[in-house]
């Protein structure tokens, strides 16, 4: 047996250096130490021998194996060697040719403009909500002071889903749910899309966004509007920015207005832009009419607020100058990279 032993030894060691793969060293370690293995067989065999034997034996056996499993190792550890020095050999890399510059995507410029817009609001203190874009009739004109002979409420001017539901017309629904769900004082500022059955034209969209503005406390009046969105105006367009509100009409708001900034492309002389009147229509508010407030459970003779609409596309239109509203919907790379 002790010759069988050191003849085990001898074999490893042979096969071991002539071993070129991983797989070899495997199969050489199955034939000799595997559970049928010539070292194992052996060991089984050692149940005949007296006890002096069986001692002696059993102590070489031990050894044999544990130099065999460490001939194994070794030859692991240079067959992984060899074999990543080969791979980088073939796998050479030449760093004086010029890399590839990844390209990388830009944002839309209404995203541009909406985060523009949140983040000047945000800056004043509005906290931002959003709602769902298929909104309940309610929702869309009652709770906003909209009766059932409005005529925003036709099928020409909305898209209805069900009789009961609909593709929100304008972000104001939010305005609803929040005076619905929160005690005031309220300061939001809500985001969105919204639609429209408009045909499609340079100005007109029957997808497009909107920035609602909502405030809601103690003692708020129409000074605070104007404030708020001289400041808005001042941010977004420039220091010299003046703005000009013109009585309008809007259900939610009374008394209600429409919003005209000085053109920041020609100071208020009159151009292109303007169309010559030194003037640009930029939004609509109010004060936040009192059966709003009543929709809500709010108490009219505590509370007052007021509440704004813009239309981004109308914003990014006349920050980026762009003529066609179709443009931000196109996806044509050619416009999207010039706001890179």
């Amino acid at each position: 047996m002790q010759k069988q032993l050191r003849s085990i030894l001898e074999e490893a060691r042979n096969q071991l250096q002539n071993a070129d793969s991983l797989e070899n060293t495997e199969e050489i370690r199955v034939k000799l130490l595997g559970k049928k293995g010539q070292l194992t067989e052996i060991l089984r065999s050692m149940g005949s021998l007296g006890a002096e034997e069986r001692k002696e034996i059993g102590k070489l056996a031990n050894e044999v194996r544990g130099q065999v499993e460490s001939m194994l190792e070794e030859r692991k550890v240079q067959l992984k060697e060899i074999l990543r020095n080969a791979k980088l050999r073939a796998e050479v890399i030449d760093v004086t040719e010029p890399g590839k510059i990844p390209v990388t995507g830009v944002k839309h410029p209404i995203t541009k403009t909406i985060d523009d817009m949140t983040k000047i609001f945000m800056n004043m203190g509005f906290e931002l909500t959003e709602g769902p874009e298929v909104e309940t009739v309610f929702m869309n004109f009652d709770a906003l002071n909209a009766g059932p002979n409005h005529p925003s409420r036709d099928m020409t001017d909305t898209f209805y889903i069900t009789e009961n539901t609909l593709l929100r017309t304008q972000t104001s629904p939010v305005q609803a749910r929040t005076l619905l769900t929160k005690e005031p004082p309220l300061k939001i500022i809500s985001p969105g899309r919204v639609f429209r059955t408009d045909t499609p034209d340079a100005t007109h969209s029957p997808v497009f966004h909107q920035v609602e503005g909502l405030i809601v406390g103690e003692g708020v009046t129409m000074a605070d509007l104007k404030g708020t969105l001289a400041e808005f105006a001042k941010q977004m367009f420039g220091a010299d920015t003046k703005t000009k509100f013109r009585p309008h009409h809007f259900p939610f708001t009374e008394p209600s207005a429409e919003v005209d900034v000085s053109c920041f492309k020609c100071g208020g002389k009159g151009c292109r832009v303007c169309k010559g009147s030194g003037w640009i229509e930029i939004l609509g508010c109010g004060m936040v009419h009192p059966n709003v407030l009543k929709v809500g459970g709010i108490d009219t003779e505590k509370y007052t607020g007021f509440a704004f609409g813009i239309g981004v596309e109308r914003i990014a239109m006349l920050k980026y100058e762009v003529d066609d509203i179709r443009l931000f919907y196109e996806n044509d790379e050619r416009f999207l990279k010039q706001f890179r």
